[in-house]
C-alpha cells in the first residue's frame, strides 16, 4: 500500500505502476502478493501526464486494459486513460477510499469508509453490485500510544488504510474494519463465507494453495480455507511490553516458497510455514514498526520500517542480512 498526501497521479515514463495482465491487476501484483510485476520498471524523471484528484492517494493504482484505476479519499475511483491521463469516468462511493482497486474480467473491486463493498463495470463506472459489511472503523485502544487520558479508549491515527480486495477463482477476498474477512462471489458480490477476528482487519488477503493468509490487529496471522473460510491456523505476533497498545498486523502477508512474510507492529518481522504456521525465524528491528508490505523475489525478503526508516533486504530462508539502508 502506498502512503501520501498527494493529490495528484503521477504517471512516469509508460511502464504501468501496478499491472499483472489487460484483465487482472491488484495490489502488490497478484494474489500472493510478492510485490513483483512483469511490466517494466517506469523512467524516471520524465513525467507524461498529471491527474488531480479530490483528496489524499493513500491506495496503490491497478493498471488494466490501457486504463489506470485509482482510489481517493475525496470518495472516488477514477479510470483515467492510461496514455493520455484523461479520466475515462468516475465512480462515487459515500466515504473516503483508502483501499487499492483491483480489476478481474469486466469489473473493478474497491472498498470504502462507507462499509460496502463494490463491484463496478470496467467499461462504464455503473455500479454492478454492492455488499454491505457491518461497518468501517479504525482500530481503537485505552491510552494508546502514550496519550492521555490513559483509560480512555482512542482511535488509532497510524490506522490509514482499508483492506484491499484479493481476486482468485472468481471470488473476491477482503478484510474489514468490522473484524470480519469476507468471501465474495466475483460476479455478483453474494456472500461466501465470513470469518470473524478478533479485532480490525485493515491487512489485505494474501491467497496462494488454497489458503488465504490475512493479519488482523488482534495480533494473528491467520491462514483459512480458501473454499470455506475455516481456520486452519493462527500465528500470533508479539504483545504491547510498554503499554501503548502498539500491537496488530498492519503489514500485507506475501507468500513465497511454502513460507509466509508479515511485518508487525511488534518491533519484529515474522516468517511463518505457509502449511502449519510454525515460526521459521523473526528478525528484530529493535522497536521499528513493519507496516508496508514485503516483496520477495530470488529467495530475497525485502521490507521498510518506520520509526528507523531502514529499508532492508533478508535472505528469505534464514533472516540473514543482505542490505541494509537507513539512519538507525
Amino acid at each position: 500500500m502506498v502512503h501520501r498526501s498527494l493529490i495528484t497521479i503521477l504517471l512516469l515514463g509508460l511502464a504501468p505502476v501496478a499491472s499483472a495482465s489487460s484483465q487482472t491487476a491488484m495490489f502488490r501484483g497478484g494474489p500472493t502478493h510478492e510485490g513483483v510485476y512483469s511490466s517494466p520498471a517506469p523512467t524516471l524523471g520524465t513525467l507524461v501526464w498529471k491527474f488531480k484528484t479530490g483528496g489524499r492517494v493513500l491506495s496503490s493504482p491497478a493498471v488494466s486494459g490501457g486504463r489506470v484505476y485509482v482510489a481517493s479519499t475525496d470518495g472516488k475511483l477514477y479510470a483515467i486513460d492510461q496514455t493520455t491521463g484523461a479520466q475515462a469516468w468516475q465512480f462515487a462511493s459515500k466515504g473516503p477510499i483508502a483501499s487499492s482497486p483491483a480489476v478481474h474480467g469486466d469489473l473493478v473491486y474497491i472498498s470504502s469508509l462507507d462499509g460496502n463493498i463494490y463491484g463496478i463495470e470496467t467499461a462504464t463506472g455503473k455500479q454492478r453490485w454492492v455488499f454491505a459489511t457491518k461497518g468501517e472503523r479504525r482500530f481503537t485502544a485505552p491510552g494508546i500510544h502514550g496519550a492521555e487520558p490513559r483509560t480512555e479508549r482512542m482511535p488509532d491515527p497510524f490506522d490509514v488504510f482499508l483492506s484491499s480486495p484479493t481476486v482468485v477463482d472468481n471470488v473476491v477476498y477482503i478484510g474489514s474494519g468490522d473484524q470480519h474477512v469476507y468471501a465474495l462471489d466475483a460476479a455478483t458480490g453474494a456472500l461466501r463465507w465470513r470469518f470473524a477476528a478478533g479485532d480490525v482487519i485493515h491487512a489485505s488477503p494474501a491467497v496462494a494453495g488454497g489458503l488465504v493468509y490475512i493479519g488482523s490487529w488482534d495480533r494473528n496471522l491467520y491462514a483459512l480455507d480458501a473454499a470455506t473460510g475455516k481456520e486452519r491456523w493462527r500465528y500470533t505476533t508479539g504483545n504491547d511490553t510498554v503499554s501503548y497498545n502498539q500491537i496488530g498486523i498492519a503489514s500485507s502477508a506475501a507468500v513465497a516458497g511454502g513460507l509466509v512474510f508479515v511485518g508487525g507492529r511488534d518491533g519484529h518481522f515474522h516468517v511463518v510455514d505457509a502449511k502449519t504456521g510454525t515460526l521459521k525465524w523473526k528478525h528484530n528491528n529493535n522497536g521499528g514498526w513493519t507496516i508496508g508490505s514485503p516483496a520477495v523475489r530470488d529467495g530475497v525478503v525485502y521490507f521498510a520500517t518506520s520509526d528507523c526508516r531502514r529499508f532492508k533486504a533478508l535472505d528469505a530462508a534464514t533472516g540473514g542480512q543482505r542490505r541494509l539502508l537507513g539512519n538507525c
